[in-house]
């Protein structure tokens, strides 16, 4: 069955991961996405462990479902064959700066000039429109300037770290989906395309200070910045008496139901830290203190078993190895075992979104080798057998 992005066509300029993320979504839901890589390849190919050169791990979880075309834009005839491959795309993404774009002639009236349909998405540091357009950006930069680090250290009285994972990449990533395919439906309605920017400060600003502004909200604050709950110290996974357990006691009901449990149901009347969730919010380090020094008493499969009975939310806390073997992502097919053409059996990470009519494609290509398709999508183009030698022998493209 075609996924719902089947009939797209993307021409995917981007590397390494932010930018290739955004394209595996729109693959993984059917769209014909054309990665254009270099000669030496995405970078991220290096990144290992790997079984084959050029095929590392992480280049393998961001590329499924694209084809792999070697076009050289620095040489005349890599670049003429781009423009010939934008005269039948409907999306281009990049995410290099703006000003390597412009340098290189592959900027939106250029393309426009070319197809007047095309998308021309831009995902880079900063707006063009502010003092900061042109700054290199990387995702710890990223995090550090929309205050991830700061924020990491006053939940923890430490000292400041980033996420542990590429949270603004990844975070990027996904509102550039989103914003490319609300171009899509704006081109549908009006015939034209249009470019679309997708800056990595201020998407982790909003995402950040949509919860943290707090106080600041308000003219003149009416508080700190800072959404307490999710800052003090006791929201961690708790100690029990053989691991660790995450549990969110949220509600009235929650809280009710908890202090009944621990047998200290008459604080819930009495104490008039529980009297409503703003005033619990108030406490709330407090509060969590308690919930902490409860978990302490059993076991793991102790407390689950009566936060279960009890209509509490927890789950045990995994760590990447555990989380690997967890029975409800295997079940529904979000972990699975395929055979890759080249790297052998190897874990695929499914697609998480379900559709009823159009399903997404997790399996439909494996990530491609550099350069696999090359020949195939320039015959796609248009250009003859001899067009193709020619930019072979030129060095322009290979495979």
């Amino acid at each position: 069955m075609s996924g719902a992005l089947s009939g797209l066509r993307i021409l995917d300029l981007s590397s390494v991961l932010m930018g290739p993320y955004a394209t595996q979504l729109m693959a993984d839901m059917g769209a014909d996405v054309i990665k254009i890589e270099p000669p030496t390849g995405d970078t991220v190919r290096g990144i290992g462990p790997m079984r084959n050169p050029q095929m590392g791990s992480n280049f393998l979880h961001v590329n499924r479902n694209k084809r792999s075309l070697v076009l050289d834009l620095k040489k005349t005839d890599g670049l003429q064959a781009f423009f010939k491959l934008v005269t039948t795309a409907d999306v281009v993404v990049y995410n290099i700066r703006p000003q390597a774009m412009l340098r290189l002639g592959i900027d939106y009236p250029s393309l426009k000039a070319l197809n007047p349909r095309i998308i021309y998405a831009g995902l880079y540091g900063y707006s063009e429109q502010g003092p900061y357009a042109g700054k290199p950006a990387y995702d710890d930069l990223i995090q550090g300037a929309a205050a991830v680090p700061s924020l990491m250290s006053r939940s923890s009285g430490g000292e400041p770290r980033y996420a542990p994972l590429t949270l603004a990449d990844r975070t990027v990533g996904l509102m550039a989906c989103n914003a490319i395919l609300a171009a899509v439906i704006a081109r549908s309605q009006t015939g034209e395309g249009q470019a679309v920017e997708v800056p990595m400060f201020e998407t982790m600003a909003q995402y950040v200070l949509g919860e943290h502004a707090a106080g600041a909200s308000y003219q003149p604050p009416m508080g700190p910045t800072g959404y307490a709950r999710l800052l003090v110290k006791e929201r961690r996974p708790y100690p029990t008496t053989d691991g660790y357990l995450c549990v969110l006691i949220y509600t009235d009901k929650h809280w009710e139901k908890f202090l009944a449990l621990i047998g200290q149901g008459e604080r819930f009347t009495e104490d008039p830290r529980f009297a409503h969730i703003g005033v619990r919010t108030q406490h709330i380090n407090d509060l969590y203190g308690l919930v902490a020094e409860a978990m302490r008493t059993a076991s793991t499969q102790e407390w689950m078993a009566r936060l279960n009975r009890a209509d509490i939310p927890c789950m045990p806390m995994h760590d990447v190895d555990s989380l690997l073997q967890d029975p409800h992502l295997w079940a529904v097919g979000m972990l699975q075992q395929v055979e890759h053409p080249t790297e052998g059996a190897m874990l695929e990470i499914g697609v998480p979104v379900r559709f009823s009519a159009t399903p997404g494609l997790t399996q439909q290509r494996p990530a491609p080798q550099l350069g696999q398709h090359s020949a195939e999508v320039l015959r796609e183009a248009g250009l003859t057998e001899e067009a193709i030698g020619a930019l072979q022998q030129s060095g322009a493209t290979r495979g």
